[in-house]
């Protein structure tokens, strides 16, 4: 009888044996981990593990890359043994079953392990189990005026105070696109947020010596300092990275051309992973056309309305930069206006229902009416509101993406 062929590899005519093949194909009823487990250690009978042992079918991905008719011929023993054995190395090798329920505890361990900022704002901290989570990006979206660069500069004090403080005891690089950074803001919602520490001499300068401002003036001047962020993040203790905005980056050189953003959010990315550090990145809304609104039906938009009745902006905005970008980031909050009060709400998260809270921009930075937050379903977590037209942006958003 010609060479047995098999699957993964063939048999030795006259040694009777298993010769493993050169390459490696992916073995889906075992992970490649548990896949390379000898079956000399799975506490199978000696006369068996012998024989495995002797047609060098060492591995449980060796013998299940076979069927029990091809290894009863390779190893010359009856269907019920090798059924027995394969029932055996499969039992050990494949992983346990878990509830949905351990999966679901398994990672909000991980997410508290993995480190957060906390915001100080004590609702939106326990929605996203501690704060502004490590290794990912986190998005704040909303019109001009409405607290975005608030809730940056109070998440860079925060980054800077002392661990023993709640804070991260770090720097923080701070890129500042629109000239809106303010020291004496921050000075002023340190001193308001936590006098104990504010007051003493020369702590007002320390904290603000840790936050390092860089202004680029084009998207071009960015891309080329992105490198140096990352060496700076690495070296230097870096503990928060805030772009404030993306958006004005992008449509500041939007006349000369589409700007292409997917290395920017790549990159941006593998920074938040690569230091383990929580990015924080500033977005803006932009007037959503109408076709797309027909497109989008999630939303929960009617396209009649949409059509006649123009006067309701709030229903007709999105957060710009498009959809690559919406599916980069981790975390969005959205900060909009309603009936004349501001709210931020989560937008988006994979472990944090969509809450909304309301908020006042005091001394201190952003502070909460109620911590309770009120649930968000359907349209109303997706869409944002905003009276007037003030910070909305009207430009070819598939150029964007």
């Amino acid at each position: 009888m010609g060479p047995f062929l098999w699957r993964e590899g063939k048999r030795n005519q006259k040694k009777g044996v298993y010769i493993k093949p050169e390459t490696n194909f992916p073995i889906q009823r075992a992970s490649s981990e548990m896949a390379n487990k000898l079956i000399s250690e799975m506490g199978l009978p000696k006369s068996i593990a012998n024989v495995f042992s002797a047609r060098n079918i060492l591995t449980a991905k060796d013998a299940l890359s076979l069927s029990e008719f091809e290894l009863m011929e390779l190893m010359d023993v009856g269907l019920e043994e090798v059924m027995a054995a394969v029932g055996h190395i499969s039992e050990i090798s494949c992983p346990p079953y878990q509830t949905a329920l351990s999966l679901l505890e398994q990672r909000n361990h991980n997410e508290y392990l993995a480190g957060h900022l906390p915001t100080g704002l004590k609702g939106l901290d326990a929605a996203l189990c501690g704060g502004i989570p490590f290794g990912v990006v986190t998005e704040l979206v909303g019109p001009a005026g409405i607290g975005k660069t608030q809730f940056c500069l109070k998440l860079a004090l925060l980054a800077s105070l002392p661990t023993s403080h709640g804070g991260l005891g770090g720097r923080v690089i701070y890129i500042d696109v629109e000239s809106k950074f303010s020291s004496r803001r921050i000075i002023e919602m340190g001193l308001s947020s936590f006098p104990e520490i504010f007051n003493m001499e020369g702590m007002a300068q320390q904290m603000a010596g840790r936050i390092l401002v860089l202004q680029p003036e084009s998207l071009s001047e960015f891309t080329e300092s992105l490198q140096k962020i990352k060496v700076s993040l690495l070296q230097h203790d870096v503990k928060l990275l805030i772009i404030d905005s993306m958006t004005a980056l992008a449509s500041g050189e939007y006349g000369q051309g589409p700007p292409k953003l997917g290395w920017h959010i790549s990159f941006i990315k593998s920074l938040a992973e690569c230091c383990r550090i929580p990015v924080v990145v500033t977005n803006q809304v932009r007037s959503q056309v109408r076709d797309e609104a027909s497109r989008y039906v999630f939303q929960g938009h009617d396209r009649a309305d949409t059509l006649e009745d123009t006067s309701k902006v709030e229903y007709h905005l999105v957060a710009a930069l498009g959809i690559h970008w919406a599916h980069a980031v981790s975390i969005r909050l959205v900060l909009e206006s309603r009936s004349g009060k501001r709210l931020v709400k989560i937008a988006k998260s994979s472990i944090s229902p969509s809450l909304g809270f309301f908020f006042r921009i005091d001394a201190s930075g952003i502070s909460f009416l109620n911590y309770e937050g009120e649930e968000m379903s359907g349209p109303e977590a997706n869409s944002i509101h905003c009276q007037g037209q003030s910070g909305i942006i009207n430009y070819d958003h598939e150029a964007l993406q």
